[in-house]
């Protein structure tokens, strides 16, 4: 049973091996939000997540024979890295079933913490399904990412840092994926100070937990893909739907678009970086679905395993929301020197070409036309107004390219 007993047990029994994250004051999300915004770094962890806190702390309750058994866990990334971490780091073989499509930085980390990794099915579910069959076979213990007792309280041990950090938080906003996290919090924070608002945050594609409460019970949800897979859970945890109804007194959602708003919000303006399922709390406060003003307010990074690759498109898609990516189809009369000029005025304006297409034969130019698609930065949606309207003034014919 997870209470307030089991979870100071478990902050006793893993702090020698877990970093106590910082909680660390934002002046520009402050001034943003129009409250006193802290950040809880758990994205500063060895594995770069939360989840090695509860991993960590199963793993330490076994017996010598489950031990030489090994554990077999399924992941969609994170679980599988504080497992695999973990284990290796105490001689415990550990094998580690992941989604197809895990995010290749998770994926090679989590074989070179030293885990045998299986690559299995198409989500989580999948995964996890497989997973409990190959321990049963193997006579394994496998660890649930979320929806098991010693797992949720490593996870509270974050609540009891909090209230240590700050005594005065009025607010604690969560990601949720199974309930694992906020569950384990919720009740080391409540148990101790009944006046903390504790709010979670779900991806508007997967909202599970949502769903299980509003059903008194975990439901199954259909599969959809979120740039937030950390918490990408078609099922809350049968163990985690009664401590969310008991400790949680929100459940709000966000959409995509807001996820990757607070991704690059977190790296611009905090030079932190969080992966999906860890910028959703940030998220939620950033776009008002909290509701509050001059709160003491604490924000959960709960990771920050982001694929390049993926933190390319976040970055550029960015840009172009804001007004500071610009792409324009303009027609050019079609004889020399005449990109020359359109150069000009773009430069007199101060934007920054930073690709070019030029096209004879589509888009109903006429034989003695030209299309040109430009991709420019620009300092924001003033100055591409200023870029617009001076293209406009030297009589070029354009369309903005979505």
């Amino acid at each position: 049973m997870v209470n307030l007993e089991s979870i100071e047990a478990a902050a006793a029994r893993i702090g020698a091996s877990i970093y106590e994250s910082p909680l660390m004051h934002s002046k520009m999300l402050s001034r943003l939000t129009g409250n006193s915004v802290f950040l809880k770094l758990e994205n500063l962890q060895m594995t770069g997540a939360f989840k090695e806190r509860g991993a960590l702390n199963r793993i330490l309750t076994l017996t010598d024979e489950e031990r030489r058994q090994g554990v077999i866990a399924a992941s969609a990334g994170n679980h599988g890295q504080g497992v695999a971490y973990h284990a290796t780091q105490r001689g415990i073989p550990a094998q580690i079933w992941m989604p197809r499509l895990t995010p290749l930085i998770k994926l090679s980390a989590t074989r070179a913490y030293g885990a045998d990794v299986v690559l299995h099915g198409d989500n989580y579910d999948e995964a996890c399904a497989a997973a409990i069959e190959r321990s049963r076979e193997r006579k394994a213990v496998f660890i649930h990412p979320f929806d098991d007792d010693a797992v949720i309280a490593g996870q509270g041990t974050i609540g009891l840092e909090l209230l240590k950090q700050n005594p005065d938080l009025d607010v604690i906003v969560v990601p949720v994926g199974g309930g694992g996290l906020i569950g384990g919090i919720g009740c080391a924070v409540k148990e101790r100070n009944p006046r903390v608002e504790i709010v979670g945050v779900q991806t508007a594609r997967l909202p599970s937990m949502q769903a299980a409460l509003q059903q008194q019970g975990p439901v199954d949800l259909p599969a959809k893909s979120t740039l937030a897979d950390g918490i990408a859970v078609r099922r809350a945890g049968q163990r985690t739907v009664p401590l969310v109804s008991r400790y949680v007194d929100r459940m709000v959602t966000v959409d995509e678009d807001d996820i990757a708003e607070a991704i690059l919000t977190l790296l611009e303006g905090e030079k932190t970086l969080a992966e999906g399922a860890g910028a959703v709390a940030l998220a939620a406060v950033l776009q008002g679905k909290t509701d509050h003003r001059g709160k003491n307010i604490a924000v959960l990074v709960s990771g920050g395993n982001l694929d390049v690759n993926l933190l390319a498109r976040i970055i550029e898609q960015g840009m172009v929301r804001d007004g500071r990516r610009l792409r324009l189809r303009i027609l050019l009369p079609d004889y020399p020197g005449a990109l020359e000029g359109l150069t000009a005025v773009i430069s007199k304006a101060r934007a920054n070409i930073v690709e070019t297409s030029y096209n004879r034969a589509h888009y109903g130019v006429s034989l003695n036309e030209a299309a040109i698609d430009i991709t420019m930065e620009t300092r924001g949606r003033d100055h591409a107004s200023e870029l617009l309207a001076a293209l406009t003034s030297a009589r070029y014919e354009f369309s903005v390219v979505e």
